[in-house]
């Protein structure tokens, strides 16, 4: 599978993105199997994994973004998306999608204070 990660940019503290995480070749009963994270590597930082779905639909959060991150997956679009809201700086970093040890380009998020 191709992983590629879109949606960063630059944001205000107190404000949301989506990302996007789009899979290509693969065929649909191959993605909705999948279990798909979302990681994050700021500068100066250990890579963390932020948000994590089943393909079931259980989902997991790190706490740091708990109750701002929502994390879903549209399988007619081959599609993951992690929803942030509340950002802070803390937030700004490299954020990619992986699945199977596998990972796409990232998306650069970057909140200003």
């Amino acid at each position: 599978v191709q992983l590629q990660a879109s949606g960063g940019g630059l944001v205000q503290a107190g404000g949301s993105l989506r990302l996007s995480c789009k899979v290509s070749r693969a065929i649909l009963s191959t993605f909705i199997g999948l279990d798909m994270d979302w990681y994050r590597q700021a500068p100066g930082k250990q890579r963390e994994l932020v948000a994590s779905i089943t393909a079931t639909g259980s989902r997991n959060y790190a706490d740091s973004v708990r109750g701002r991150f929502t994390i879903s997956k549209d399988n007619n679009k081959k599609t993951v998306y992690l929803q942030m809201n509340s950002l802070n700086p803390d937030d700004t970093g490299l954020y990619y999608c992986s699945t199977n040890d596998q990972r796409g380009q990232g998306t650069l998020v970057t909140v200003s204070s």
